[in-house]
């Protein structure tokens, strides 16, 4: 074990002092509203360039907008890391609500220069993308080129901006709330607990059947308990969302989520297809992990549960250093500047009650830092979880070369970074394993992660999709979500469910998440093609890190069929490519199912 003791509690001072009671960061907020103010001004004067001389005048409004942005986003992750480390902290709320207008004036600010630029004559534009000050934007100028094209008008999106604000954003906000107000009462080694969501989640993978069935039950209680509460919110999430596609004339509930992350119908579709032919192995899985649990069907709260006694626990520190012995086998790079996390406190990990549930990676970007979120209990799972938000982390210090329009990524391939960090620890640690009984439980700890990529991935989409559909003819009750969810699973996990969890829309926060619609698909994604890449990198061994990095630069560049033509040299619009990447996770489980059986 290495010497640093690494803090389990982030550091957000270095950013600005005080917590929700800052003064740095309201007269950060301040400077940011006067930059508005002056960016206002001038886009009044911004017209559509007339020739090749314009050059200038667009390369000012990139650059202006370029300072907003990020002052926007660093005020804006530290105030999301207040509310996310306690949910009881009003003020935090109050500054979200702030930020989020700010936010609202910079999109419709944005969509003036997106609609400036499409008036601009086909001949004029493909010379103005040829200049020095443009060319390196020209993938990303175009993007917004042909965004405009198919909005509304520069009034009406303004007022769908605006009115998203305290309409669409607040729902999403009101969820949080909810969430953050729950309390589960569970009894865990003879002491009842008041639990938040989160750490009831985390009892998920406690290796006492009665304590995963009623903290899930718990769980579904209090889901239950407030559904209309969260039905109405995410009816009327939707219901907008629908609303705007109709103003627009967009017919697919797809199209938004696909044009976000860059991405083919035919890949989705190829995707899915490769998946759903090839779940019979994962089905076979979920049997014999419920038959050593002494079930002869899985329920869902049995899905994380451990099958072996050997799952050891690791604390904050081992959890620390075992990835990081397992990111230097990968390369220098990544190791460094996941040591940097360790040791700077760019990580809250801390098990402690008015925490938000859930991870995720934030960055900062006019500190070039990033801070990690979730609640570690000492699992393997939470050991993958950290790699994985390091992954995300890793993934904007490799572009910090690049230019801020160059940076904005889409969920797909973030989730690669993510995943393929996730993979490293994942793989390393079941090659390394001294005894079959480890062996084992390393194993279904990679097997578990493919199941929740190919089937509850999957149900999600399923059920989001169906949502949709319902929706459109009107409100949709909680308890027709409760059987849109129930058949979503039971059809994604192939029949090998004997219990569900109907209210698993209530639950998980991605479905209320307003700033990227389907947050569901892009994971799949981003497992599946981080599973090419990973295996590139094995035959390529150490020399390999550099070109990973070249790939990550490359991701807000370009659409993902050409990044894989690019760097891989494969096209995913076909399915051949991801059942490589499914036969690769099919080979865990052969070795699963051989190794369990001959223990016997």
């Amino acid at each position: 074990m290495g010497e640093v003791a690494y803090p389990i509690t982030w550091n957000l001072d270095v950013f600005f002092e005080g917590g929700s009671d800052s003064n740095a960061l309201r007269s950060h907020l301040d400077a940011v509203k006067e930059k508005q103010k002056e960016f206002e001004v001038k886009l009044k004067s911004f017209s559509s360039p007339n020739s090749v001389n314009d050059v200038h005048k667009i390369d000012s409004i990139i650059n202006d907008s370029k300072d907003i942005a990020v002052n926007l986003s660093e005020a804006g992750a530290v105030i999301g890391c207040f509310l996310a480390q306690d949910t009881t902290d009003k003020k935090a709320a109050l500054l979200q609500g702030e930020i989020g207008s700010l936010y609202a004036k910079f999109s419709s600010q944005m969509l003036v220069i997106q609609q400036v630029l499409s008036k601009t004559d086909d001949s004029v534009w493909s010379k103005l993308l040829q200049t020095k000050e443009l060319s390196a934007f020209s993938f990303v100028l175009n993007e917004w080129r042909n965004e405009a094209k198919k909005m509304l008008s520069e009034k009406e999106e303004d007022m769908i901006t605006s009115l998203g604000v305290d309409g669409y954003h607040a729902w999403g906000q009101l969820y949080d709330l909810l969430v953050g107000d729950i309390r589960i009462k569970v009894t865990v080694d003879g002491v009842e607990k008041e639990l938040s969501v989160g750490q009831a989640n985390n009892l998920s993978s406690h290796e006492d059947a009665a304590i995963r069935k009623e903290s899930f039950e718990a769980l579904e209680a209090a889901w239950t308990e407030k559904e209309e509460f969260f039905a109405k919110t995410l009816n009327h999430l939707a219901g907008f969302r629908l609303a705007v596609y109709e103003k627009r004339g967009w017919e697919s509930i797809l199209q938004e989520p696909l044009d976000i992350n860059r991405m083919k119908q035919e890949t989705l579709d190829a995707m899915w297809g490769a998946i759903s032919k090839n779940k019979g192995p994962f089905i076979e899985y979920l049997n014999v992990k419920s038959t050593m649990l002494g079930e002869k069907e899985m329920h869902w709260y049995d899905l994380d549960a451990p099958v072996s006694s050997s799952t050891e626990k690791m604390d904050y520190q081992q959890g620390a250093e075992f990835i990081l012995k397992h990111f230097k086998e990968f390369g220098p790079k990544l190791e460094a500047f996941s040591r940097n996390a360790f040791e700077n406190g760019w990580i809250e990990a801390e098990d402690r009650p008015n925490k938000r549930p859930g991870g995720f990676c934030t960055g900062m970007p006019v500190s070039e830092q990033s801070r990690i979120f979730m609640t570690y209990s000492g699992t393997m799972s939470n050991v993958s979880t950290l790699a994985h938000e390091l992954g995300h982390a890793f993934h904007s210090f490799a572009l910090k070369p690049v230019h801020w329009i160059n940076r904005q990524y889409a969920m797909g391939v973030a989730e690669t970074a993510s995943t393929f960090a996730e993979m490293i620890v994942a793989d390393a640690a079941v090659k390394e394993a001294k005894t079959d009984e480890e062996k084992i439980a390393l194993l279904e700890d990679k097997i578990q992660r493919s199941v929740a990529f190919f089937m509850n991935i999957h149900a999600r989409f399923l059920f989001e999709t169906r949502f949709y559909e319902e929706r459109k003819n009107g409100i949709v009750s909680a308890a027709k979500l409760n059987e849109l969810m129930e058949n979503a699973q039971r059809e994604a996990y192939g029949g090998a469910l004997k219990t569900t969890h109907p209210h698993f829309w209530a639950s998980k926060l991605h479905f209320y998440i307003t700033e990227v619609p389907f947050y569901n698909f892009p994971y799949t994604f981003g497992y599946l093609f981080s599973l090419s890449i990973y295996a590139k990198a094995i035959r390529e061994g150490a020399n390999f890190e550099e070109k990973y990095i070249a790939l990550l630069q490359d991701t807000a560049v370009m659409s993902v069929e050409d990044l894989a033509m690019k760097h891989l040299e494969e096209d995913i619009t076909q399915e051949a490519f991801w059942i490589k990447g499914i036969d690769l996770c099919i080979q865990d489980v052969n070795e699963f199912i051989q190794l369990t059986n001959a223990k016997g």
